[in-house]
């Protein structure tokens, strides 16, 4: 179940870039942070010479752009205070390989910088941070808006070390967020006065935005009271569910291909249904519901599965061929296991096609393969395997197989 819920999650939404994220936000009437987004260091000058225009303030914040958070962990957020400092900065951050908690140690490459305003100005009172996420609350069914007054934090930290500082909004789906709901939420951080005032119209602009653009989650951290009471989204985590894409055409454009697994996007453009893991044993199997099985089966071998791959119900050779070249580019897999109940395609034909792609494949597999077919026709795919002369090991009861798996990871 834990395996089918990252599956599911993972092949069901698209993240954006916090400038992406902005862009949408405000076309729902949420203040943010104004910024140009660039690419290239010719363009930093006049990027600059534009928010200092239209911020009055020569301070310029440059935060490189990748699909982790902890970016000023990892030093990709940094605080130009003028022209000279800002190319420097961009210099520095554009095209480094930002490593934060969230990227792992191989990190990922800056290929685009969002210049933006200073929002920390000096005025009458005290800027303020505050977290807020609007998201869907899985144990009931509604959207859900989390908040707090720790903003700027790790909210994980938060919630551990302090969760009565986290406080908690739940939206009928019905009724959808009501001005109280609104009003609550700026009473509980604490503001008053305009400030309040505001903070309730950002409430409402940004859940009307979630609705709207059909996103799966809002993470705005921080959202800032700035010194003359104004609230602006300074940061945006926007994740948008792909299955309401048809909806909205025009966001498959801001899809960025150079922050996703390469595999996966390769995959993606063959129709395979393909999600990279952490681990040794690579799988191909027809069907989810199976495929969470197979995973079960791994585990239960001693091994970790090394990918989630749904060949679908057409295993002919050419298909087959194409999984095990996408599952071997992973280095760490020692052993692949093949999964398929032959329902709507007899068993002999796969692995008829099991063979063909072996044979195509030539040197390219050094790797043992188990083979499971169940179904229609198994015992004769069994033959068709076992007399191959290939290094394939069949199988048709599911403990056969887990054990087979087991002796090649010896």
């Amino acid at each position: 179940m834990i395996f089918y819920i990252c599956f599911n999650l993972k092949q069901t939404q698209m993240n954006l870039h916090e400038y992406q994220g902005k862009e949408l936000l405000s076309k729902f009437g949420v203040n943010i942070q104004r910024g140009i987004v660039i690419e290239n260091l010719s363009e930093v000058e006049e990027a600059g010479k534009k928010i200092a225009e239209m911020s009055d303030s020569n301070i310029f914040v440059v935060k490189a752009q990748i699909h982790a958070g902890g970016r000023g962990k990892g030093g990709g957020v940094k605080v130009a205070k003028n022209m000279d400092e800002l190319i420097s900065v961009c210099k520095k951050i554009l095209g480094m390989q930002l490593i934060t908690p969230q990227t792992g140690k191989e990190g990922k490459k800056v290929n685009k910088v969002l210049i933006a305003e200073d929002v920390y100005y000096p005025g009458k009172n005290e800027p303020d941070e505050f977290y807020m996420s609007v998201l869907l609350n899985r144990s009931n069914g509604q959207n859900m808006i989390m908040y707090s007054t720790e903003g700027g934090m790790d909210i994980e930290k938060v919630a551990e070390e302090t969760p009565d500082l986290i406080f908690y909004e739940n939206i009928d789906p019905m009724l959808g967020l009501q001005s109280f709901q609104a009003r609550k939420i700026a009473f509980n951080l604490g503001l008053s006065g305009n400030a309040f005032k505001e903070m309730t119209k950002f409430v409402q602009s940004l859940y009307t935005a979630y609705i709207g653009i059909d996103a799966s989650l809002f993470e705005i951290n921080p959202v800032l009271k700035t010194s003359n009471d104004n609230i602006i989204a300074v940061d945006s985590k926007v994740t948008l569910d792909n299955n309401a894409l048809f909806r909205h055409k025009d966001f498959e454009a801001l899809r960025d291909l150079s922050e996703e697994n390469p595999t996966e996007v390769e995959a993606k453009e063959v129709g395979l249904n393909y999600v990279d893991l952490d681990g040794n044993v690579g799988c191909m199997v027809n069907g989810a519901g199976l495929a969470m099985a197979t995973m079960d089966l791994i585990k239960q071998a001693g091994g970790d599965p090394a990918n989630f791959l749904d060949v679908g119900g057409t295993a002919d050779a050419s298909r087959v061929e194409t999984a095990f070249r996408l599952i071997l580019k992973d280095p760490n897999v020692k052993a692949i296991l093949v999964n398929i109940f032959g329902g709507i395609v007899r068993c002999d034909r796969v692995a008829q096609g099991i063979v063909d792609a072996y044979l195509n494949m030539g040197d390219a597999i050094k790797v043992p393969i188990i083979v499971r077919l169940q179904g229609t026709n198994a015992k004769i795919a069994k033959d068709i395997i076992d007399n191959s002369g290939l290094n394939v090991l069949s199988a048709i009861e599911f403990q056969e197989a887990a054990d087979k798996v087991q002796e090649a990871l010896v």
